[in-house]
């Protein structure tokens, strides 16, 4: 979506003030032994009790509030009865959904003790994310968001998952324009001010694919690799986005 009003710009920043609240409370949360249904309930209760409803839920049908993915799992986890454990990297994605307005945000959190390249992992994909949200200015191509990311990522060694990327959103959980977290030379569109986008890597130690696991959901990295993500929802603008879902 395009902002076009007050009314549009204040009703994305509540509920992109409700997704960066629920994923800060499911990050404090996370404890080695809880299951991944434990942890989607926390994210429910937390959505539910600012009037929030889960956008996969209501949208696609996601059987869980919330996608929380472990180590090699890159995305669209569903919850259950996995175990998270000592050393676990725990992807959280979560989408709201509130009056009609819709924000995605996501991080990835190390859970103690963490091993040293988990960690390192998890500090490029922020790099690239803040390299990537920094790029995304009105009167530029979508391409320079994914150019930065991928060289944040690349000065670490990693690589980008290019099956997934970032999209628009605002009134819909997916929305054009897509906006790849890594340089697509055909990415030539350019972003006007007060588009509505989500930017996300996925960084992997070796691999740029995934595999679908047998829910038909999950999406790994086809290596069997740890991955992280992190993701913000912004509002583009001439100076500097604006990141509607931080807490």
């Amino acid at each position: 979506m395009s902002i076009d009003s007050d009314e549009d710009l204040k009703g994305l920043l509540r509920v992109g003030r409700i997704v960066g609240l629920t994923l800060k409370v499911m990050a404090g949360a996370i404890r080695p032994g809880m299951t991944t249904a434990e942890l989607d309930a926390v994210g429910r209760r937390e959505m539910e009790r600012h009037g929030a409803r889960s956008g996969p839920e209501l949208v696609y049908q996601f059987p869980g509030a919330t996608c929380i993915s472990i180590n090699e799992e890159a995305a669209h986890g569903i919850p259950g009865g996995r175990v998270i454990r000592r050393g676990d990297l725990v992807n959280i994605d979560v989408t709201a959904e509130l009056d009609g307005y819709f924000a995605d945000a996501a991080l990835t959190v190390p859970v103690p003790p963490v091993v040293p390249d988990a960690q390192r992992l998890c500090d490029f994909t922020q790099a690239a994310l803040a390299q990537g949200i920094a790029a995304a200015r009105a009167g530029h191509p979508i391409s320079d968001i994914g150019r930065a990311a991928e060289a944040a990522a690349r000065q670490g060694g990693f690589r980008i998952i290019r099956e997934l990327t970032g999209h628009g959103v605002g009134r819909h959980i997916h929305e054009e324009p897509t906006v790849p977290a890594f340089y697509h030379p055909a990415a030539t569109q350019v972003l006007k001010d007060g588009l509505v986008i989500t930017v996300e890597p996925f960084l992997t130690p070796r691999t740029t694919r995934i595999i679908t696991g047998d829910d038909g959901w999950t999406l790994k990295s086809a290596s069997g690799t740890l991955s992280a993500q992190f993701e913000h929802t912004i509002v583009v603008r001439g100076d500097r986005p604006l990141i509607v879902t931080a807490a």
